[in-house]
């Protein structure tokens, strides 16, 4: 349990550090090269509007079936999404709606899975002291992003924007093999 808290976003702690630099760099050093305020439309509105909707819609199918039923597929709706990151970073699209497509797909897909996650550290933290529980859960959670996070960039300049980002989604298999237990 307290390995799959660290891991379940060990991908996306990564690429969530990395999203707006590559959106912003220019394309010749591998970015797409999109202005700032494109950008904070693109992740601030577009991205903010579709992460809720996956909340909403995580809450809703998990409220109908089980959070049992549906942590497979949430977990791969979490991560398969980093993929839109490889396909940017190879083809460099410079269409927004494309863009702005795909960062509104992977921040549906986090949230869509981010939900079984927080469910999965409610369910954890029952008994006697669930606020304490909660707490700590949410505390091995937070260095669960902060760890990856912290080496992201280094990784990313040693490597390139699409090597960096294919190494995103290696660092996904992890949450899966966890899964099983």
């Amino acid at each position: 349990s307290f390995l799959f808290l660290l891991l379940f976003r060990f991908g996306e702690a990564q690429l969530a550090k990395l999203a707006a630099p590559f959106l912003l760099d220019a394309v010749e050093v591998g970015g797409l090269g999109v202005s700032t305020e494109n950008v904070g439309f693109i992740k601030g509105t577009i991205g903010v509007a579709a992460l809720l909707v996956g909340g909403i819609l995580g809450g809703i199918v998990v409220a109908r079936s089980g959070l049992k039923r549906w942590l497979w597929p949430m977990a791969l709706m979490m991560n398969l999404p980093n993929l839109v990151y490889v396909y940017f970073a190879y083809v460099q699209p410079q269409s927004l709606w494309i863009i702005a497509s795909g960062v509104a797909f992977e921040q549906f897909g986090y949230g869509f899975g981010f939900t079984a996650f927080m469910l999965y550290l409610i369910f954890m933290s029952q008994g006697e002291f669930k606020t304490a529980h909660y707490a700590i859960g949410t505390g091995i959670m937070a260095l669960g992003m902060m760890l990856p996070g912290m080496f992201a960039g280094y990784i990313q300049e040693a490597v390139g924007y699409a090597p960096f980002f294919i190494w995103v989604c290696l660092c996904t298999i992890p949450c899966f093999i966890l899964l099983k237990f």
